[in-house]
């Protein structure tokens, strides 16, 4: 079997390695992935392993080096569970290898959740699987790609309505180009009596890009920090870049109502503990929306809106996302690694299949 290890803290450095198959003992399922994605969003949970916990989620063994999370498609080769058959397809949190061994258990909605004890105090969003009926490729890749990313956007979209903008005249995303920046450009240009601007920050490179997203009233690059205009703001931060924070924290000064940091795609400008001017930068932790969610609406409800907003986009996904396909695992660490050195084209959605 083999897997792609990461250097805790050169998170550019891999290596493939090849290791025995795991036991699958009674209770348990082996599942074998047909394909995952490959996005800024694995460099975010690469960056943020420790903060977080996403090393925690697929230990290796071996000190000093992980196993990088991503969202993808596995079929059932071995089980020795009762709850699950051979052939089942499960979408889900995978680790970047070729296989995973889980500890089988129905969740009561026709999933089914990892039960391993290193995973129970890790956020259950991620342990749960989802069988995947009657879809082909396709579908499994535009699933991978967008699901957790617009999902996050979706919730941030939901979290700043729920928080009414902090008093918001203008919405301003960092690294919008990226696929949960643009999701919530879009998200937030949806209603259509909506009273306040949505403004995107990009690279030079990516200008045009998020320009022809349609989303944004107004694009300015990094460079252009200084013209963003002086008026109520939130700040949503994808980049992680610590330089732009805090030029767009003296910038806007006082109009600054809240700066919320969600990912970390310029993971080698981070910084936490640069001191900012106005109001402190906090983290926003998606499955805590959805917590909330949960527990205002009861069970089910937030996520089926997650489920309807993805697809929403995703059926406008042809205008800005070119999915491209890499036949197996030795591909993955070049895709990671323009991933991790910000060269990778905006537009294009890379899937690794097995």
């Amino acid at each position: 079997m083999q897997r792609l290890l990461t250097n805790h803290k050169t998170i550019t450095e891999t290596r493939i390695e090849d290791v025995a198959a795991a036991d699958c003992s009674v209770g348990q399922a082996r599942l074998k992935l047909e394909s995952f994605a490959l996005t800024a969003n694995n460099v975010t949970y690469a960056a943020s392993g420790f903060a977080i916990g996403y090393w925690n989620f697929f230990p290796t063994g071996i000190e000093g080096y992980g196993l990088v999370p991503v969202w993808g498609t596995a079929v059932v080769s071995e089980s020795n569970s009762p709850d699950i058959a051979v052939g089942t397809r499960l979408y889900g949190f995978y680790p970047l290898a070729e296989e995973l061994v889980i500890e089988v258990q129905a969740d009561g909605y026709g999933g089914f959740v990892d039960a391993s004890a290193h995973r129970a105090k890790l956020p259950a969003v991620y342990n749960r699987y989802t069988p995947v009926r009657q879809s082909g490729p396709s579908q499994d890749h535009m699933r991978a790609l967008l699901q957790p990313l617009l999902a996050t956007s979706y919730l941030l979209f939901d979290w700043l309505t729920d928080n009414d903008r902090f008093g918001a005249e203008q919405i301003i995303i960092g690294s919008a180009s990226s696929k949960t920046g643009l999701g919530l450009c879009k998200y937030l240009a949806e209603p259509k009596d909506r009273d306040y601007k949505i403004i995107g920050l990009t690279s030079d490179k990516n200008r045009s890009f998020v320009e022809d997203l349609g989303a944004c009233d107004l694009v300015l690059t990094y460079d252009e920090i200084g013209q963003l205009p002086l008026a109520a703001s939130v700040y949503v931060d994808m980049s992680g870049n610590a330089g732009v924070k805090a030029q767009v924290h003296s910038t806007l000064g006082a109009h600054l109502k809240h700066s919320a940091a969600v990912g970390i795609s310029h993971w080698d400008q981070f910084a936490p503990q640069t001191v900012v001017e106005g109001v402190k930068p906090q983290f926003f932790f998606a499955p805590a929306q959805i917590a909330k969610r949960r527990d205002e609406w009861g069970p089910g409800v937030i996520e089926k809106q997650i489920t309807q907003a993805w697809k929403r986009l995703a059926d406008d996904a042809g205008t800005w996302l070119d999915v491209k396909v890499h036949d197996g695992l030795g591909q993955a660490a070049s895709i990671y690694g323009t991933l991790a050195d910000g060269s990778a084209n905006p537009r294009h959605g890379h899937i690794i299949s097995l």
